[in-house]
């Protein structure tokens, strides 16, 4: 390994490269940021990822010319160039974007992360974002490093040994984190329906955001719940200090907490350093269903942009515009189906911030489904929760009436009486 300037480490990259960055809270920006410083130098770079932090400057004028945006996830700082000719979006299950990487669907030319200072025996850790930087860094003909005192040491596998990286600057700089936001009543409500869903020695799924958060705050008398995920946020630590969430029920990694990667504040950080307790794994092995439905009482929480009334899921974009990826949600929403005991449930608000009902006749022109409706079973909102399981369209169409926002029932009743004639 050596050590260099980042102007110099990214000088392993030409024109025509494809070059996959880690992401989440481990985006490595002070080497995107001097790659970027050399566009005028670069034509035709792909750009591969899952959502990152930061101010992706590749995404943007004049930067966004040399590259091109080719992402299997998208976050907020690519959205606008992943909707133009100088980026794609690539519909995909986050289980399988491993096989891009290691069926040379995408082959890698370089990979840059973001890793822990090596141990006394060379290994550096991926901290916390191994999901799918693992295979990218086993397949990459090249590895770039920013080696960071400050990144995490995690357990599980998401490690690479010094050896293995061509070209390291040193950093030492925070990694991201995500504040906790105030949780609203409304969210505060749907928190207390799903919970309500929730049985002791349940395994949970859930993501980052406040109905999580408000879920987890209603889970104080439950017990023995456990943790399979793709990501966990800071909502968890207080139930894990409580001892509600001891993983005792697991049938995969009996008393761990299993994910692929964590998202939130320093104090989430730091309780995952060099901590057993937490395993991470790439997202071929979180979001494997088969891997999933071993665990018993699997409740998987996710959400959506829309639904319509038949149970179709719309949660990755808003009409034709793709507005963030199909990521693990049907991964977990298909194990929790087929765990025993286990229930999928969308958990959204009635409408949108802008008073749009979120329970619609139809799906946007040129939505894409992300959940078919066969895979839906559980939906909730703050007026309630349904099971839309088993039931026929008709009687799907009037359970999802019943929990939409009052001011929009009639309208969707209306609707449902054109379509089904009754």
């Amino acid at each position: 390994m050596n050590i260099v300037s980042a102007a110099e480490a990214v000088k392993l990259i030409v024109s025509g490269n494809r070059v996959f960055l880690q992401g989440a809270a481990m985006t490595p920006n002070v080497l995107i940021d001097a790659l970027c410083d050399r566009y005028t130098e670069l034509e035709n770079v792909e750009i591969v990822s899952i959502h990152t932090e930061g101010k992706a400057k590749y995404a943007q004028e004049p930067y966004s010319h040399s590259f091109k945006m080719n992402s299997c996830f998208v976050g907020g700082n690519v959205r606008q160039v992943v909707n133009t000719t100088q980026g794609d979006y690539i519909p995909i299950f986050l289980s399988e974007i491993h096989l891009l990487f290691r069926n040379d669907i995408l082959p890698l030319d370089v990979a840059v992360v973001q890793v822990s200072p090596p141990d006394k025996h060379g290994y550096c850790s991926l901290g916390v974002s191994v999901d799918v930087t693992l295979p990218a860094i086993q397949k990459a003909k090249k590895v770039i490093a920013q080696i960071n005192p400050l990144v995490p040491r995690t357990h599980g596998d998401g490690i690479i040994h010094s050896s293995n990286i061509d070209f390291a600057i040193s950093v030492d700089t925070p990694i991201h984190t995500h504040g906790i936001t105030p949780i609203s009543e409304i969210e505060q409500k749907i928190g207390k329906h799903v919970a309500g869903l929730i049985e002791d020695g349940a395994t949970l799924q859930m993501g980052i955001g406040n109905i999580p958060n408000a879920v987890l705050t209603n889970l104080g008398s439950h017990k023995r719940l456990g943790i399979h995920t793709e990501m966990f946020s800071d909502g968890v630590l207080p139930l894990i200090e409580k001892g509600i969430i001891t993983g005792e029920d697991k049938v995969v990694k009996q008393g761990k907490v299993v994910t692929c990667f964590a998202v939130g504040s320093q104090k989430l950080y730091d309780f995952v350093d060099d901590n057993p307790l937490v395993h991470f794994k790439e997202a071929a092995y979180t979001n494997d269903t088969a891997i999933i439905r071993r665990n018993p009482k699997v409740t998987a929480i996710n959400s959506a942009i829309e639904i319509d009334l038949t149970g179709q899921i719309c949660a990755d974009t808003i009409g034709s515009r793709q507005y963030s990826g199909v990521g693990g949600q049907m991964d977990f929403i298909r194990g929790a189906s087929l765990s025993q005991g286990g229930k999928p449930i969308f958990a959204m608000p009635s409408i949108t911030a802008k008073g749009i009902s979120k329970i619609t006749p139809f799906l946007k022109q040129g939505a894409g489904v992300t959940t078919t409706r066969a895979h839906v079973h559980y939906v909730a909102t703050e007026y309630g929760v349904v099971n839309l399981f088993g039931k026929n369209l008709q009687e799907r169409a009037k359970a999802l009436i019943s929990i939409a926002h009052p001011k929009f029932r009639e309208e969707l009743d209306k609707e449902a009486y054109r379509r089904f004639k009754n």
